[in-house]
């Protein structure tokens, strides 16, 4: 039985003060965290005719593994589109990548073909792809789409429960951006739902205006959209960074494993927010899961820092 909602919540001692953990990382490994919460849509509704999804993104990325089991257990075809892949992530055994080709996913790297006439990845799917594929589902970049707010919404009022059981007059739930599509649709449904739960976030990938570009694409409601904890200092998405694997093992030394693309600016980014504001509201920090990419992350910063 897959487990895809309803996940424990656990507390843990950080900067100080007591931090809840929603483990959405106990959610089927398969679906790799929040993907579970943003492809939930895909599993439970009917799609008639439909033989492929196509997506796209990095060759290391989690919806990439996430978007091979929903294919899988689709019976569709996934054609996931990347703008190259990296000769090392071939020969890896373990990952995203190596896990999502034993899925049958068909794994597409533009770099290789002759038609791509300097496209970027999502221009050429526009342009190339869609025009000739007339049953097929396409799911952006992460998952960030309008699909993605049904089952994020299942997940904001799992938050919303656990909130009104355990008596709390406020509410933080703190999680890393990429998209912000997670963050966006869970502050949209504390908001419509009158509750004293708010949304705090960081850019991970393309900085802070990036990130409002994200907000505003998924809704123009200013109303809806996360705070953004702006940081002192500008960090390169993917790039190794000493603080980042010191914060990681910090956080992994409390007993939940976290991972290292996306979870180490997080939690620096909480530090940061609680060592500059007064704010004693209780902390929630999400778990989206993920940690299949520490088997390739994980040597990397060895190599660079030792163990």
């Amino acid at each position: 039985m897959m487990k895809l909602s309803h996940t424990p919540v656990d507390s843990i001692e950080m900067f100080g003060r007591e931090v809840f953990v929603k483990r959405d990382d106990l959610l089927h490994p398969e679906f790799s965290g929040n993907k579970a919460r943003k492809f939930a849509y895909f599993l439970e509704h009917e799609f008639p005719g439909v033989q492929k999804v196509i997506g796209y993104g990095s060759a290391q990325a989690n919806s990439l593994y996430s978007m091979s089991a929903l294919a899988k257990l689709r019976g569709w075809q996934l054609d996931f589109y990347v703008d190259h892949i990296a000769s090392h992530i071939k020969t890896q055994q373990e990952g995203n990548y190596a896990r999502a080709c034993q899925n049958g996913a068909n794994i597409i790297d533009l770099s290789e073909l002759d038609d791509r006439e300097g496209r970027d990845t999502l221009t050429y799917i526009e342009e190339r792809v869609l025009p000739e594929e007339k049953m097929a589902v396409f799911v952006p970049e992460g998952g960030r789409c309008g699909y993605a707010e049904f089952g994020v919404s299942k997940l904001a009022g799992e938050i919303c429960e656990w909130f009104k059981e355990q008596g709390l007059l406020s509410l933080i739930v703190f999680l890393p951006s990429g998209t912000g599509t997670t963050a966006l649709f869970l502050n949209k449904y504390f908001v419509e739902q009158g509750v004293t739960i708010r949304v705090l976030t960081c850019a991970a990938v393309g900085g802070d205006d990036y990130l409002k570009l994200q907000f505003e694409e998924l809704s123009d409601d200013v109303i809806y959209h996360p705070e953004i904890v702006v940081m002192p200092k500008k960090y390169h998405f993917g790039k190794l960074y000493r603080e980042f694997y010191e914060m990681w093992q910090r956080v992994c030394n409390t007993g939940i494993e976290f991972e290292l693309l996306y979870d180490p600016l997080g939690w620096l980014a909480l530090e940061h927010y609680l060592n500059t504001t007064a704010d004693k509201t209780p902390v929630m920090y999400l778990h989206q899961g993920g940690l299949l990419g520490n088997v390739s992350m994980l040597p990397r910063y060895q190599r660079k820092y030792g163990d």
